[in-house]
């Protein structure tokens, strides 16, 4: 055997080269006017001003400066100022500024003061909590930001995707997305996925060289476009194009790159449509009965608009965001990083996951536990044909070849004076890898192919037991098979080696190559299941959330793990019958099965999508590069730190650890999340509507208006800052313990139960200061006042809980807060500035009266809420979406 050493295909630059200096300023013509892919490498690197060193820091800063970040949108530097502005973006908002801007024309100073401060303060306090949540979900991502391998300064660096310019040299290799248009300077067995692009099927491959200007997009064998993966091999290549001028950005310009409308989403965009029609119509039908009054028109406006700023929950944008961005926080903290806030809803949905079994099921350390022959016959040169396939391979980086690796380290076995001739990368339609090296007579090669044993077995002629090599006929074949499942109900997986000798080397070694092989042997693993999955699995279950298995192992391994640890193993489908299955059918089969084996990439997507399709809220949890579009389908795409980088940024959330225990505490922190907003939507929208119903009808009997407008707003200011500590509230167990969906039509009757119950109330109350009291306008209005804001606080104590108030213990913000505020509501009409609202001191009675009403209100809501929660028990939050409600699901379009 001759031997050379092990070399790495693709060499280091020489850190003593002279990197780029760019003594003018940069720029390079786009691809529109220059065919980068056409020129010369040594022309290309000096249009770009750069060499195969990369840039220095200094250069590649300048030039950030100068194109802009790599990415499709910039937030730019002004996104603080956005959110203040959006605050104003409300109709309802827009109509009072009017308001106020009326009444300035018509002489009224002080109203228009009151009105604009309480805008103005209320707008403040909106736009504090959602710029606070954002800054610190931008925290969160920068965590799991999309990382690029760089060469700057003639070193290697990680890199933030966003930090390229062109000009920047990057390596990729096996999993990696790439993140700029680039030209590949050096490649080895690199072959790209490019379909979101072309929509090529296969990958394709990628190697240097000068091709034809007029060569189409999808024949452009030395570019590397963005958007695409790396499915094998790897690669040097110097970028061109960052951010909205790649190919890929320049259709995402013209494309909606926001992801898919959740349920949540489109139930508060629902919500809002009820509540603006219903506002519509109280507003002009109050301001009709005033004017029919004759009372002043401005009154009658501010009025009106006050009435329906007080029906609107204003501050639901702000609850929904800082409830989200609380929720991260506390996910964050306990190994989640929500990458789309959007999605903490679809994981408090979540009924059903599906998982791969490595490192999720098992403890994901895989070991070589021995090489056996074909047919019971030891072989010698087994575990060195293993080592060179496992060290020799330039694709994916993956747990077995590592298993390989190290036993035959263990073993002493040395691969280094091996030279390698060639390599046919693995790929997930062959389910095999196969490595050429120079056979020890050095005029002979070897091809050494490992992968799925039945894959192995179609590309074998023969079978060689000891000495002796025969055909491998049906019979011997039905040995193989045999041996092999009997170690997969022993829970071991079995991979398949194979071995031809070319006497004369070819040009060049291809999948055709891959014919005619002699069977050498097993090699079996173990990976056992991970300590206290059992528990974890039956946690899971206890919160509604099933589990399927979806994998690429076979039967008899997938189902010994299944049933050690206590998963169903009775309804199995494989690969090969889903395969001759419609999707139709698939739908039906899909729920009745309980573990999908030997399963193609391409399949995971499917079986999502059947799953979706019968109701069910899917979440997927993948962290491979076959794994992306299962992702993308699934309801809740779940990856991993540390995954590749095509699955890691198709996923809405990202866990730290490869454990479901991460993810149980995680869907935990999700329903407490959505269980938070739904608290902070039904209690005040049920206030909001019993107190407007009640103003509405008082205003027509009443000789004065019930309140004043410039009332209305403090009431609804002082009664919102109680509400965004409801995002930090407490949440009961049993709003936990189940799947939570968002349900319009529970929140109106939640509104309506509760609303009404609220009324009559305030009627007791204005009977109480009319007939009893026998009040003035100003003691009437100050005591209604305070009744209101005091009521609507401590209401929120009662039917935040479906259990007795006194058994739910509210969060500790929550508490604070709404003591403040009934403090200060208490004391307003004794404050200076109090005759500015119309507030006067109230007699000692009055409060008295007012109190006893307060007790009776919450007394009888208290009964209440026992006979609404125990009616609403079989559609309150329900677990399941019916089809007909479910949103449509698309390709999601991502960078």
């Amino acid at each position: 055997m001759i031997g050379i050493k092990f070399f790495s295909p693709i060499a280091k630059p020489n850190p003593d080269a002279p990197m780029s200096s760019s003594p003018v300023p940069f720029s390079f013509e786009a691809p529109e006017k220059r065919a980068y892919w056409s020129r010369p490498q040594a022309d290309l690197l000096a249009e770009l001003q750069t060499s195969p060193g990369g840039l220095t820091g200094e250069e590649a800063e300048a030039r950030l400066k100068s194109v802009g970040a790599n990415v499709f949108r910039e937030e730019g530097r002004w996104s603080g100022f956005r959110i203040f502005l959006s605050q104003f973006e409300s109709p309802l908002v827009l109509i009072l500024v009017a308001a106020a801007a009326i009444s300035i024309a018509v002489g009224e100073w002080k109203e228009a003061t009151i009105i604009t401060i309480v805008i103005l303060a209320s707008s403040l306090l909106s736009f504090y909590q959602e710029y606070s949540a954002s800054l610190a979900v931008q925290k969160l991502k920068e965590r799991i930001a999309f990382k690029v391998k760089v060469w700057r300064d003639g070193q290697m660096r990680q890199l933030a995707a966003s930090a390229l310019v062109p000009g920047d040299v990057i390596e990729v290799a096996a999993g990696d997305l790439i993140p700029a248009d680039s030209v590949v300077i050096e490649a080895t067995d690199l072959h790209v996925s490019q379909s979101a692009l072309t929509g090529e099927t296969y990958p394709v491959e990628k190697r240097a060289g000068e091709i034809p200007a007029e060569t189409t997009l999808a024949n452009r064998t030395n570019v590397l476009f963005t958007g695409s993966s790396v499915r094998s091999g790897i690669g040097r290549a110097v970028v061109v194009e960052t951010g909205s001028a790649t190919e890929y950005g320049t259709i995402a310009g013209h494309l909606r790159l926001e992801p898919p409308e959740t349920d949540f989403a489109r139930g508060i965009r629902r919500f809002g449509y009820l509540m603006t029609r219903i506002t519509l119509i109280m507003v002009v039908v109050i301001f009709a009965g005033n004017l029919l009054l004759n009372r002043p028109l401005i009154d009658s406006l501010l009025f009106a608009l006050a009435i329906a700023v007080g029906l609107t929950p204003e501050l639901l944008p702000a609850i929904v965001s800082v409830t989200l961005s609380n929720g991260a926080r506390r996910m964050a903290d306990g190994g989640v990083i929500v990458r789309r806030l959007a999605s903490i809803e679809n994981l408090g949905s979540m009924n059903l996951l599906c998982t791969d079994k490595t490192g999720t099921l098992t403890e994901g350390v895989v070991r070589l536990e021995r090489a056996e022959g074909p047919l019971g016959t030891p072989r010698a040169d087994l575990m060195r044909l293993a080592a060179l396939n496992a060290r020799l391979q330039n694709g994916m980086a993956n747990p077995l070849d590592d298993a390989i690796a190290a036993a035959a380290t263990a073993q002493g076995i040395d691969t280094a004076a091996v030279r390698k001739v060639a390599e046919i990368p693995y790929d997930f339609l062959r389910k095999r890898l196969s490595v050429i090296v120079e056979a020890s007579d050095a005029t002979s090669h070897l091809l050494i192919a490992k992968g799925a044993l039945a894959n192995i077995l179609d590309i074998c002629a023969t079978v060689q037991d000891g000495d002796e090599v025969q055909t491998l006929d049906a019979e011997s074949r039905a040995a193989i098979e045999s041996r092999f499942a009997a170690w997969g109900d022993e829970g071991y997986r079995v991979l398949g080696l194979a071995v031809r000798h070319f006497e004369t080397p070819a040009e060049r070694y291809d999948r055709d190559s891959e014919q005619d092989l002699t069977f050498a042997g097993f090699l079996l693993f173990s990976d056992p299941p991970k300590p206290g999955i059992i528990e974890t699995l039956s946690a899971l279950a206890k919160r509604g959330v099933g589990v399927k298995v979806i994998t690429g192992d076979n039967r008899f391994v997938a189902a010994h793990l299944a049933r050690s640890v206590g998963l169903k193993a009775d309804h199995i489908l494989t690969g090969e019958e889903l395969a001759r299955t419609s999707d139709e059918a698939l739908a039906a089969l899909a729920g009745h099965t309980d573990l999908f084996v030997e399963i193609d990439p391409n399949q995971k997507q499917r079986i999502i999508a059947a799953l979706r399709k019968r109701g069910n809220v899917v979440g997927y949890l993948g962290d491979g590069i076959n794994d992306a579009p299962a992702l993308h389908e699934a309801d809740i795409g779940i990856s991993v730190e540390g995954a590749a980088d095509v699955a890691q940024q198709a996923a809405d959330m990202v866990l730290v650890d490869k454990n479901l225990d991460v993810l149980l505490d995680g869907i935990d922190n999700g329903r407490r999340t959505f269980a938070n907003t739904l608290k902070y939507i039904s209690t005040t929208t049920s206030a909001n509507f019993g107190n407007m119903i009640s103003m509405s009808v008082a205003s027509f009997i009443l000789p004065f208006q019930p309140l004043l407008a410039k009332q209305i707003l403090l009431n609804n200011f002082l009664s919102d800052i109680p509400s965004l500590a409801i995002a930090s509230d407490n949440v009961d167990e049993d709003a936990v313990i189940r799947p939570q969906s968002w349900n319009i039509a529970y929140v109106q009757r939640f509104m309506v139960v509760f609303g009404l119950i609220s009324t009559v109330f305030d009627m007791l109350t204005f009977g109480f200061l009319i007939l009893v009291a026998r009040e003035t306008a100003a003691i009437f209005q100050t005591a209604w006042f305070i009744e209101s804001v005091i009521t609507e606080l401590a209401i929120v104590l009662v039917i935040r809980t479906s259990k007795p108030f006194w058994k739910s213990r509210p969060g500790r913000w929550l508490v604070l807060s709404t003591v403040a505020v009934m403090v200060l509501a208490l004391a307003v009409p004794y404050l200076p500035g109090a005759d500015w609202f119309g507030f006067v001191p109230l007699p000692p009675q009055v409060l008295a009266g007012l109190g006893v009403i307060t007790l009776l209100y919450l007394l009888v809501s208290e009964i209440a809420k026992h006979w609404f929660f125990a009616h609403e028990h079989d559609r309150f939050l329900p677990n399941r979406r019916s089809r007909a409600e479910r949103p449509v699901r698309t390709v999601r379009h991502r960078q």
